[in-house]
């Protein structure tokens, strides 16, 4: 399957970690948060490893280097090799090189993952705005403790006309203790006080893809992420398929309002999703369904009850779900998979919508499946 413009979630009736060769992993919020593992991700990914499906690992945190990033997952139970982690500070590294001379000097805003990718290219990674001959400045996420005074050299030398890059455009970053700035704020700091406008690397943009081609070698990839405008719209951008987990930015009401290019081909709450089917959701007469839920668009709101509700045989689905949506409210023990009832919801939402994003009103939906 390829990556369309859809507009529900697909179905695949082989595990992931079967139909995929390669999953290209996000890391912050999909693998770890806060330096962390998440809960199941070891395990789901020792298991798809185990059974042949080679692991990726595609983050756009370009403040630690791969051997870092590795050497941490090691930690945490995955192990991992450096050239299994690809970041984009080697994405706007190798964009920097095709535009300036080998040897050129580089300043540097952020961290030592960025001076490492830049002398992989055979840069030289400078601090000071100063220096003689700059050809390029390059900015990337530099974590917490990036000074103030970083940003205004990098704006003077911006404001000289110097080239400028940014490794990504996030604007937040999960952690530990909840969602934090990002590079994308930090990039927002010197647009103000230049006007200019950086070359971007990162995900979704296509450097970013390109530089995990050319190092991983994929056939039949998977992206796997939590962020739908840089992983979901990535996979997008380069026409592969994606699998949205819910363990880090984006959440359920998000999902529901995605445009076209933020809509995953998967949908799941975490990274056993990657060890299982996905089942199939289905449409008929403008009911969805999915699983033992059935979702429709009214004329406010999206509305969403279980077979068992909207008078439909269990085991069957399409229009016999649709006439009992005026039936009794109310979830009773016997109510499916709140996941599924996500991927209705997401099915009647983006039809709904077309190319646009949903505008009904999907929070009693939500707050109904718990989500």
């Amino acid at each position: 399957m390829t990556s369309v413009s859809r507009n529900s979630p697909a179905a695949s009736d082989r595990s992931l970690h079967q139909a995929y060769d390669t999953a290209l992993l996000d890391l912050d919020g999909v693998v770890y948060a806060g330096g962390q593992a998440i809960a199941h991700a070891v395990e789901s990914l020792a298991a798809a490893r185990a059974d042949g499906m080679h692991l990726a690992y595609v983050t756009n945190n370009a403040l630690r280097t791969p051997d870092a990033v590795a050497e941490h997952l090691g930690e945490l139970g995955i192990p991992t090799e450096a050239d299994e982690v690809i970041t984009s500070a080697q994405a706007v590294a190798r964009l920097i090189s095709e535009q300036v001379e080998p040897g050129s000097k580089v300043l540097v805003i952020g961290g030592e993952g960025l001076r490492v990718a830049l002398r992989e290219r055979g840069l030289v990674p400078v601090e000071s705005s100063d220096e003689e001959g700059l050809a390029a400045v390059v900015q990337g996420y530099g974590g917490p403790e990036l000074q103030w005074s970083r940003f205004a050299e990098a704006a003077y030398a911006v404001n000289r006309g110097v080239p400028w890059f940014a490794s990504n455009t996030d604007l937040t970053i999960p952690g530990a203790r909840g969602i934090g700035p990002g590079n994308g704020a930090a990039v927002e700091v010197v647009r103000i006080a230049t006007g200019a406008e950086p070359q971007v690397a990162g995900k979704p943009l296509p450097p970013m893809h390109r530089e995990t081609v050319l190092r991983t070698g994929a056939k039949r990839p998977l992206v796997v992420g939590d962020r739908l405008d840089t992983d979901i719209e990535g996979a997008f951008n380069g026409e592969v398929d994606s699998l949205l987990v819910l363990t880090g930015v984006t959440d359920a009401a998000q999902l529901v309002r995605a445009e076209p290019r933020h809509r995953p081909t998967y949908v799941d709450r975490d990274l056993r999703g990657l060890l299982t089917g996905q089942p199939e959701v289905t449409g008929d007469d403008g009911a969805w369904r999915c699983g033992d839920w059935v979702c429709a668009a009214g004329a406010e709101a999206l509305e969403l009850r279980t077979v068992r509700e909207a008078g439909g045989p269990e085991g069957q689905g399409g229009s016999e779900g649709q006439s009992g949506f005026e039936g009794q409210g109310g979830a009773g023990e016997s109510d499916g998979d709140p996941i599924d009832g996500l991927r209705a919801l997401c099915a009647a939402a983006w039809s709904a919508a077309g190319d646009g994003s949903c505008t009904l009103d999907a929070q009693k939906a939500l707050a109904r499946l718990g989500l």
